[in-house]
């Protein structure tokens, strides 16, 4: 059985899918009417609390073959510190030392945050030590990363096989629920079928045109082939990027979901909000040389190609 964090969030029902027809344990809050329809067409799978889930290890957890964490309060605009340090840092904790005595296979979600202003560059091999993310949210993950590092550095127990995976600018289907943390292609359809338009920032750096600020949009499937690959390749551990090793503007982006629905582009720039000016990453852009280095070969989708296949019913 693989048990999945998360299981009804974005990423976390995109791997459940990819693994329908296995034994899944699937662990998340209480699943709304929404979110719930992210486990459509699967068979063969539980659902359990995560309050339990942790519960559930201790009496029956052995008859679960790896772990996926994937659940995590992933708000970059969260301020309450105690719940962040409780929710993402502290119970990834109790899951990494479950499978370190049980000997299970562990993998989690830690965030492209952890780069913060990318003045340190994008690569993976960075000492999280090093690193200054711009907000709680990136703290608590490269908290956590920085952890996992100091145990396997000091001999602690750790589990056989396991990575964190640095998420950058995820994007695709099943990504609804999320409301306003949804990625710029959903936001971005919403708006054109709403306006006939896209709204996007203005940039509040001169080094920037408005529209032209780039990111490194990574499709879903993409991330979860990534997790799929390490999993089938133990011998490779640690923190892993996960994106395209491309970025691409926000304005190329709006064009690719204008042609995904076969409107003409009509893109209307507005002020940022101040609350995000402070810790908006203007750039962003995974140096994938780590995974590929490790021997995967997982071909990054394009930006057009995903926008097509995020935007399909599913």
């Amino acid at each position: 059985m693989i048990a999945i964090t998360g299981a009804a969030g974005f990423i976390g029902s995109n791997l459940a899918q990819r693994l329908s027809g296995m034994d899944l344990l699937l662990v998340d809050r209480s699943p709304t009417v929404e979110n719930a329809a992210n486990w459509a067409g699967l068979n063969r799978f539980r659902f359990l609390p995560m309050e339990q889930f942790l519960d559930e290890l201790e009496r029956e957890g052995t008859s679960i073959e790896a772990i996926f964490h994937l659940g995590a309060c992933s708000s970059t605009t969260e301020t309450d510190w105690s719940f962040l340090l409780r929710n993402n840092v502290e119970y990834t904790k109790s899951l990494w030392r479950w499978c370190a005595r049980e000997g299970k296979p562990f993998y989690y979600a830690s965030s492209a945050a952890t780069y913060g202003d990318g003045s340190l560059g994008f690569d993976d091999r960075t000492p999280p030590t090093e690193l200054r993310p711009l907000n709680l949210y990136g703290k608590s993950k490269n908290d956590f990363d920085i952890w996992a590092l100091q145990e396997v550095a000091s001999g602690g127990p750790q589990p056989p096989a396991w990575a964190g995976l640095k998420f950058f600018n995820v994007y695709g289907p099943r990504e609804a629920h999320k409301g306003r943390m949804a990625s710029v292609v959903w936001h971005a359809r919403r708006q054109i079928l709403e306006s006939g338009e896209v709204r996007l920032f203005k940039s509040n750096d001169p080094a920037y045109p408005d529209g032209g600020q780039r990111r490194d949009f990574v499709f879903v499937g993409d991330c979860v082939e990534h997790m799929l690959w390490l999993w089938e390749h133990p011998e490779a551990t640690g923190l892993f990027n996960s994106g395209t090793g491309a970025a691409r503007t926000f304005e190329d982006l709006a064009r690719a979901v204008f042609a995904a629905l076969d409107r003409e582009p009509r893109i209307q720039f507005i002020d940022m909000p101040p609350e995000l000016g402070s810790q908006y990453q203007n750039y962003t852009q995974a140096d994938m040389g780590k995974l590929r280095e490790a021997g995967c070969d997982v071909p990054a989708t394009s930006l057009e190609e995903g926008v097509k296949r995020a935007l399909q019913p599913v």
